[in-house]
């Protein structure tokens, strides 16, 4: 099942071409992105995936996004979804080349059950390194890091090595042996009562999964900081987790070939903490 609506309202066939060859969002990956979860018709986690459509959108010098459109572009599409759940995609781009006509659009998509596999099952990930230092994108911030761009050629590269290594996932790390994000996640620790996430300020994207997971677990007595993790962490932590909105808080079984602790117990509370939130 797939539901179009385009940024003006327009209710549009999913199977129809509607963005012209030259737009730059194709052409260029000049753009930005958002995909949410929407469980039983409500989408988790609006709010922070609207700010940060924004933000990346700031980084990359596009106009503002009008948060009144897209919020009924996502409504439209809502009223019209009838699966249990949906991949909300939020794509905003510069348009086409020499106008001043941004593009912009939200596609429900549905959930494949390959998703629902690996929620169950978790992931095998690899280590691999991203290229930059943890202070890169405050003195360099052209190269865009930490804003969820169209230009995910690396990324999707990463995913095909991961594969050629025999793995599911790829957790990306910095020049000073530090952990990054994954190509499509945020990567989310817990040692004794205690959860980590790396901070957003070394060029990664704040996780709105990961911050939903946070809230719930703090009420519940647990410590969640954001602070810089090497990598010998992961394989000392009592859980590894890769957080996204469409695959949620999925666990980490095997890392670069070692088989990690069996952590599905924990695992399980974890989940159970995050499905409370909604």
């Amino acid at each position: 099942m797939r539901v179009l609506v385009m940024l003006d309202g327009t209710v549009a066939d999913p199977e129809a071409a509607h963005i012209r060859v030259d737009d730059l969002g194709l052409m260029r990956g000049d753009g930005v992105f958002e995909t949410i979860l929407v469980v039983d018709g409500k989408p988790r986690e609006l709010d922070l995936h609207l700010d940060r459509l924004a933000a990346s959108a700031a980084k990359l010098e596009l106009p503002e996004p009008d948060r009144v459109a897209w919020q009924h572009a996502v409504e439209a599409v809502l009223e019209r979804w009838t699966e249990p759940e949906c991949a909300l995609k939020l794509v905003y781009t510069r348009g086409p080349e020499d106008t001043d006509e941004v593009t912009g659009f939200a596609l429900g998509m549905s959930i494949g059950e390959q998703v629902h596999e690996l929620r169950r099952t978790g992931v095998s990930a690899v280590t691999l390194e991203r290229g930059i230092d943890p202070g890169l994108a405050e003195r360099a911030p052209w190269l865009l890091l930490g804003a969820k761009s169209l230009s995910y050629a690396l990324n999707m590269a990463a995913g095909r090595e991961a594969k050629r290594r025999g793995a599911q996932e790829v957790i990306f790390t910095a020049s000073d042996g530090t952990v990054l994000e994954g190509p499509t996640s945020t990567v989310v620790l817990a040692s004794g009562n205690t959860l980590r996430t790396p901070p957003a300020q070394i060029g990664i994207l704040p996780g709105t999964t990961q911050a939903g997971l946070f809230r719930a677990a703090e009420r519940a007595g647990w410590t969640c900081t954001t602070e810089p993790i090497a990598v010998e962490d992961l394989f000392t932590a009592d859980l590894v987790m890769v957080a996204s909105s469409v695959r949620k808080i999925t666990r980490v079984h095997t890392l670069d070939g070692k088989q990690l602790g069996d952590s599905s117990a924990l695992h399980e509370q974890l989940c159970a903490l995050y499905e409370a939130e909604y």
